[in-house]
């Protein structure tokens, strides 16, 4: 790993039970990776959610200096947050659409709204009338997904509503694939099919379709600007092959006490795990307060969960509680698991995707659940931005 800035958030490390590590330069090489394989299209960044829960502030400094230009946020406070963060220069799509009566928000802050209903068009045109100008936007059209776009017979009807379209500054057409991460299905050919034919419709307006998994379905899904989310934080958008991107998360909780139970004794609340020989276990100071879900538990849906320490694979023992968690390090050396030693439950050594599999989970909602209560360390790329005039 990249030797750390000096950013840290919360407690110091040795106050706090457990340690998230993010790699700014592995976010960078990762988004380096889907840029070129999606090249020429433009390659954006879905930076919502407070960078799937990474921190959106050293992020997204960091994808600006290895070169991304457009990002995508989910609410138009997120978009306000990253506007103060980011050069005025940078591109920021609002996913949600535009918020009932926020307009002059948007128009503040700069932020495009990816509209989705006849009715958020005309609210937008008719702002930015009154703003004294066509204000930048994109349009999100439905194709298969059913959650939020224009459905066909309402994106034709705002085409042939010259009032509305002619007052809308169109930036970006965009859909998004249901399916992506699933190659072989047939919705993501017909998906594309049904985008590439209201592409068509409006000419040389650029087109986004693409996210993480999609990027990986070929040159014919990328179309002019792709937008990768998970995969930016290491989460494998092509599984169950191999994952084509470096890990960025490297959660470690810290050992608090070791004991030696008898054959026979239980662990944990509920008494849901017993030992069937002599054990020495490890007691973690990382719990579900922390973010490690409780379906981690000895009884896991894909189980048993695992964590990493010393060289060697340590199952998951017992019930997952607010404040700690219980592993088996009998076949640890003892001189290798001691108090305050380091025990990985996410990161190189165990990948994101096999601990959410173990939870009965996806990587995506493991990392937005990630806690406030352990200290964030951030590694690798500056930290810091020097930012354009905000005027």
């Amino acid at each position: 790993m990249s030797s750390f800035n000096a950013h840290i958030s919360g407690p110091p490390t040795d106050l706090a039970g457990a340690v998230l590590t993010v790699d700014l330069t592995a976010i960078q090489e990762n988004w380096k990776r889907l840029a070129a394989r999606a090249a020429p299209a433009e390659c954006g960044a879905a930076v919502k959610g407070n960078a799937y829960g990474l921190g959106v502030e050293q992020v997204a400094v960091a994808l600006w200096a290895a070169g991304c230009r457009t990002f995508f946020v989910a609410r138009p406070m997120e978009g306000g947050e990253l506007r103060s963060i980011l050069p005025r220069e940078a591109v920021i799509y609002v996913l949600d659409g535009l918020f009932p009566g926020q307009a002059e928000f948007y128009a503040r802050e700069d932020l495009r709204p990816a509209l989705i209903t006849v009715e958020e068009a005309r609210e937008w045109a008719a702002f930015g009338t009154e703003y004294g100008r066509n204000l930048p936007c994109a349009i999100h059209v439905d194709t298969g997904i059913n959650r939020l776009g224009f459905s066909g017979p309402a994106f034709e009807a705002l085409l042939g509503d010259n009032e509305i379209s002619a007052r809308l500054n169109l930036t970006l057409l965009m859909s998004h694939l249901a399916c992506a991460d699933e190659p072989g299905h047939p919705l993501n050919g017909r998906q594309n099919a049904a985008f590439s034919a209201l592409r068509r419709r409006l000419p040389g307006i650029p087109a986004s379709l693409a996210n993480s998994s999609g990027i990986f379905l070929g040159p014919d899904y990328t179309h002019d600007m792709v937008r990768p989310g998970i995969a930016l934080y290491g989460g494998n958008p092509v599984a169950p092959a191999a994952n084509p991107m470096l890990p960025v998360a490297h959660l470690q909780g810290t050992v608090l006490q070791l004991r030696e139970i008898e054959a026979g004794e239980s662990v944990g609340y509920g008494a849901t795990w017993r030992a069937t020989r002599p054990t020495r276990i490890a007691i973690l100071g990382a719990g579900y307060k922390d973010g490690v879900p409780r379906s981690l538990s000895s009884r896991a849906t894909n189980g048993p969960a695992q964590v990493y320490i010393a060289d060697r694979r340590c199952p998951v023992i017992g019930r997952v509680s607010m404040d700690m968690m219980a592993v088996d390090v009998t076949q640890v050396p003892v001189d290798l698991c001691r108090r305050g030693t380091r025990a990985e439950l996410i990161g190189r050594n165990i990948a994101i995707d096999e601990t959410a599999e173990w939870a009965g989970t996806i990587s995506y909602e493991l990392l937005t659940r990630l806690g406030q209560r352990f200290t964030r360390l951030y590694s690798g790329a500056e930290s810091h931005l020097s930012k354009a005039p905000l005027s």
